[in-house]
């Protein structure tokens, strides 16, 4: 995230942001659910451990509580937070410790031995933040359902359970609240046209079908889709394509289901005998 001169590019913000840092972990995952052999082991192994090991180097250990945590400097996906204030981000954190875990079982398939280290952080990284009933989008922040400035921009605390799925850190009864929360209390004209899918995922995986739909029919225009299918911003960002790609993804994921969902016909639409879903060569997200 750097221009040729060394200055930081494209933006002031990216080259803070982590949250990439897994994707190509988890893409060559979904390949290796479609084709579970060694020729793909073989083909992906020297993409996946190399950006592992970035990942295994990057939180830092804490001797006060034993865990390791996604210090500052950094900017989480939200794009909100200062970077200098910015710790233990709850979407990083989750996707840190998934993204470590499988190319631990990668290392498994190859017939290697486990990477201590890589064990070592995916059992004691910082645990999510929260506070009584509420995740929090990153720690040491309290007021982040109460400041109105705070609750702006991508909702990305969700994307915890929905573009990732469940894992043993996850409390769904919390989770349910969070969801509440953002949906209550949102600045729904600054968010962007991907977060809406991402929502809508996360009601899906929580048993809330309607909301998930709700979510996607959303009349705002950050939610638009023009009649040539472009996700539609504003003037100055006609085309914005995460939110094509999130539409995508989030509709086949509530057809196809999900690891662990369900086992009815599109568990991620309602079941009130309004909906008649036909789909084709989708596969279960995991």
């Amino acid at each position: 995230m750097t221009d040729p001169s060394g200055g930081q590019g494209p933006s002031k913000v990216s080259p803070y942001l982590i949250w990439q840092q897994p994707h190509i972990i988890y893409l060559a995952e979904l390949i290796y659910r479609q084709k579970p052999n060694k020729a793909t082991l073989d083909k992906y192994k020297d993409l996946i451990f190399p950006a592992a090991e970035f990942m295994a180097s990057f939180p830092e250990y804490s001797r006060e509580d034993g865990y390791y945590h996604l210090n500052a400097p950094l900017k989480t996906a939200q794009e909100l937070w200062a970077f200098n204030e910015t710790n233990d981000p709850i979407f990083e954190l989750s996707y840190w410790r998934l993204g470590l875990s499988i190319a631990q079982n990668w290392r498994k398939r190859l017939g290697l031995k486990p990477d201590q280290q890589w064990q070592d952080i995916i059992d004691h990284l910082a645990p999510l933040p929260r506070i009584a009933d509420l995740y929090y989008p990153i720690a040491g922040h309290p007021d982040a359902y109460m400041n109105a400035a705070y609750r702006r921009l991508q909702p990305i605390v969700l994307a915890t359970l929905g573009f990732l799925p469940l894992s043993d850190k996850v409390d769904t009864a919390i989770m349910k609240n969070t969801l509440k929360k953002v949906l209550d209390t949102w600045n729904w004209e600054t968010t962007w046209g991907v977060d809406y899918p991402m929502i809508a995922m996360n009601a899906a995986r929580l048993g809330m079908p309607e909301t998930a739909v709700d979510i996607l029919m959303k009349d705002l225009q950050k939610n638009t889709y023009l009649a040539n299918g472009y996700n539609y911003q504003d003037d100055r960002l006609r085309i914005y394509l995460p939110g094509n790609g999130g539409l995508l993804t989030a509709v086949a994921m509530m057809a196809a289901g999900w690891d662990g969902c369900p086992d009815i016909p599109a568990p991620g639409f309602p079941k009130n005998g309004k909906w008649k879903v036909k789909w084709e060569g989708l596969h279960v997200m995991p």
